[in-house]
């Protein structure tokens, strides 16, 4: 049987706005990224290992901060969904690493990538 904060983090994860992604190129920072963030009472954040190929057909290897948060009662467009875009952004591109809302139709933010 699934639990209340595992049928939250679902639905969570399902509704626009939700899901936010913050992408970095060192574990160490995303961990650190990520202890802020549940400091500050983001209650379902994680660190998970993103693996690209280049070019080459080679793997490249990321970190990514993945939060659930089902707080905001709007989606992209809203005042507080953007702010927040804002703040993760700034954050991201703080540590080398750039934004991406799952289901936002516009680009990944933040430095290049």
């Amino acid at each position: 049987m699934e639990s209340a904060s595992e049928r939250e983090a679902s639905a969570g994860a399902s509704r626009p706005g939700a899901e936010h992604l913050l992408i970095f190129p060192e574990r160490n920072t995303a961990e650190a990224v990520a202890d802020e963030l549940a400091e500050e009472g983001f209650a379902h954040v994680s660190v998970i290992r993103e693996v690209l190929r280049t070019e080459d057909d080679d793997e490249a290897h990321e970190w990514a901060v993945h939060i659930v948060d089902q707080r905001l009662p709007d989606a992209s467009g809203g005042g507080a969904y953007e702010g927040l875009r804002d703040r993760f952004t700034t954050l991201a591109t703080e540590h080398d690493g750039w934004y991406d809302e799952p289901g936002d139709q516009r680009p990944p933010a933040g430095a290049d990538h």
